[in-house]
């Protein structure tokens, strides 16, 4: 359903550090580098971490989050992980999230721009 997802960054080398930890934390790799992002793509989609066309500067949409699949818990936690070591800020530790959809496993970070995004494994226990 969805195509890509765009999020702005106002440190491009700091924002590239987070998600290229992250995203790879999920096996989805390095991102390919652009003069003003990157962009991390696969034949599911694409996320793009970059510097808003309109050269305003970039900022959080209040409510808005990023949810990336895992495949497992243990993804779930090196992602975590991996985005606390590289600039990321804490909004929910790796655990069973009992009000989401068949109780999934996930955790959630704020990104070095601010912006939410969260991991999130099937249960493995259902």
């Amino acid at each position: 359903m969805i195509n890509h997802v765009f999020l702005g960054t106002n440190d491009i080398e700091k924002s590239r550090a987070f998600y290229n930890a992250t995203m790879s934390a999920l096996g989805y790799g390095e991102g390919h580098p652009l003069p003003h992002g990157t962009v991390y793509a696969n034949a599911d989609g694409a996320v793009a971490v970059c510097k808003p066309a309109n050269g305003e500067p970039a900022n959080v949409s209040n409510g808005a989050t990023l949810g990336l699949k895992a495949k497992t818990y243990d993804e779930v936690n090196a992602w975590h992980a991996a985005g606390l070591a590289n600039g990321g800020i804490d909004e929910g530790a790796p655990g069973v999230r009992e009000q989401s959809p068949g109780q999934m496993y996930g955790a959630y970070l704020r990104d070095p721009d601010g912006n939410k995004v969260c991991a999130f494994a099937p249960n493995e226990n259902a």
